[in-house]
């Protein structure tokens, strides 16, 4: 069993069907849940994911999202030395567009040794993770 780790952007283009990624996203979502991999996240992309949905699609979508994937997930709780890791993380990046849920994610990664994320976020492959779309 493979561990992947999943990003608030998976999330988002499985559960909008007008999203462009929402084909590719579903098909690998399928194909991860039928090979019975370890899908993990964590608490911060639990906060990110949920205020996006609750904002875009409403408590309709939320609710979809907390009966339909949160179920599937190991969710990583992250502590005082994570949040710090993962702030210092961000200074030392010195990029704009890398979020502190970005640096907690690839953080938690690093952390359990996990190597492959299923997100739409170039920042992962970028830095050095194997993404999981085109599978």
């Amino acid at each position: 069993m493979t561990m992947i780790f999943v990003d608030t952007s998976a999330f988002i283009a499985l559960l909008d069907v007008g999203d462009r990624q929402h084909v590719p996203a579903k098909r690998i979502w399928q194909q991860l849940l039928e090979d019975e991999n370890e899908l993990v996240c964590n608490n911060y992309v639990l906060v990110e994911a949920f205020a996006l949905i609750q904002r875009r699609y409403g408590m309709d979508g939320l609710r979809a999202f907390q009966d339909d994937a949160v179920p599937f997930m190991n969710v990583v709780w992250l502590g005082p030395e994570e949040h710090e890791s993962a702030v210092s993380a961000i200074f030392t990046a010195n990029r704009r567009g890398l979020s502190l849920v970005d640096c907690a994610s690839m953080e938690t990664m690093r952390r359990l040794g996990i190597r492959k994320i299923f997100a739409f976020d170039p920042h992962f492959t970028d830095l050095g993770f194997e993404g999981m779309v085109g599978w």
